[in-house]
């Protein structure tokens, strides 16, 4: 496999590019638009087809070469659902796989907190994790839906259980450092080693950094790819007249296989079993989602730290009490309540349609 680390001198932002040298696969991470002619020479020189390019967050310091790739020469954008960039290909979810070249895989992981949208790509033993963790810190948290707990949870619970050699690849370094890895960002990172998260949110509190120079021309121009007005019409265009594109399909396999081992009911049934009471509710999507709205009395427990969080539950403390889990769609809660299912509670049922239906459901009613 081909693996660059590219730099972008004036933002001080890093590029990576993964490519299969046999299938001539490639994929860039957090591209710059300012370097797309040396991307496309790269590439040419290797003889890649560029598959996807890849977008850890909406980013405020530099403007993105996604879009102007997808032009020149074809290749998805993808970006997450949770960055307001409707003009991306892919919205990606946490948990998905883009696959490419033979077998190789990237897998996102949710990492919010520098941003809501903030996610991290996992591809073998090499993590990219773009703003939200550094090399010797982590990316700020006072803009953009920035929340300090919600970065503090994701990397010591998401990113410091994996592996300690894993490598850590950030989307940025001040220092001219270019790697680290897990083992000494958890024992060393002065932001992070040994601080509890609210000693984590009080440094986050009181770093009184200035506000990034490109931030009002970077964030609109980065929601549309990095394209102009024209470009971005262009770009609606051609995304309203082309199916939609999942990353693929082997989560939907994952999830579709879950649905047939657990309980799922629709909104009618929840509401009823709520309106009974004496069932626990649970929200499992992310705290960025469960402040913009939630069923009123449910329990936030994130799917990336359903094992972590609900052995300190009081409220799950009996196995056998009625739990009904949520998300946004129905796919997280259904991969929750076969969790829960292993570990032992005896009923526990996952709603179709998630937040999204209960919603439609409410407004019916109005």
């Amino acid at each position: 496999m081909l693996f660059k680390q590219l730099f972008d001198q004036e933002t001080w932002t890093y590029t990576y590019l993964i490519a299969d040298p046999i299938s001539k696969d490639a994929v860039l991470i957090d591209p710059v638009n300012t370097h797309i002619d040396e991307y496309i020479e790269l590439l040419a020189a290797h003889g890649l087809q560029l598959k996807y390019s890849l977008e850890t967050h909406v980013h405020a310091d530099h403007i993105t070469a996604s879009g102007l790739l997808r032009q020149r020469l074809g290749a998805q954008t993808a970006v997450s659902g949770l960055c307001g960039a409707e003009s991306a290909d892919i919205q990606i979810q946490d948990g998905d796989i883009f696959k490419f070249a033979v077998n190789e895989q990237i897998k996102v992981i949710a990492t919010p907190g520098h941003t809501r949208g903030s996610i991290s790509f996992l591809w073998r033993d090499r993590l990219f994790t773009g703003d939200s963790l550094l090399i010797g810190g982590c990316g700020r948290t006072d803009f953009q839906g920035g929340d300090a707990g919600a970065l503090y949870d994701c990397i010591t619970q998401r990113l410091f259980t994996l592996p300690d050699e894993t490598l850590v690849y950030p989307g940025h370094d001040y220092q001219q450092r270019w790697v680290s890895c897990i083992m000494q960002e958890r024992t060393t990172n002065p932001r992070l080693a040994g601080k509890t998260r609210e000693q984590f949110i009080e440094i986050m509190r009181n770093l009184n950094l200035p506000k990034p120079r490109l931030i009002d021309q970077a964030v609109p121009a980065n929601r549309y790819c990095g394209l102009d007005e024209n470009e971005r019409q262009d770009a609606v265009s051609l995304r309203d007249a082309t199916p939609p594109v999942r990353a693929t399909t082997k989560t939907e396999e994952m999830v579709a296989a879950t649905k047939q081992q657990i309980v799922e009911i629709d909104v009618a049934k929840s509401k009823q079993l709520i309106a009974e009471g004496n069932i626990v509710l649970i929200d499992t999507r992310e705290e960025s989602e469960y402040a913009a709205g939630h069923i009123n009395g449910a329990l936030l427990v994130p799917r990336g730290m359903l094992e972590f969080k609900i052995g300190n539950m009081p409220e799950l403390a009996d196995k056998s009490k009625a739990v009904l889990i949520y998300c946004r769609l129905g796919n997280r809660s259904a991969l929750a309540a076969q969790t829960m299912q292993q570990l032992g509670y005896t009923n526990v049922l996952s709603m179709a349609g998630g937040f999204e239906a209960w919603k439609k459901s409410q407004e019916a009613e109005q």
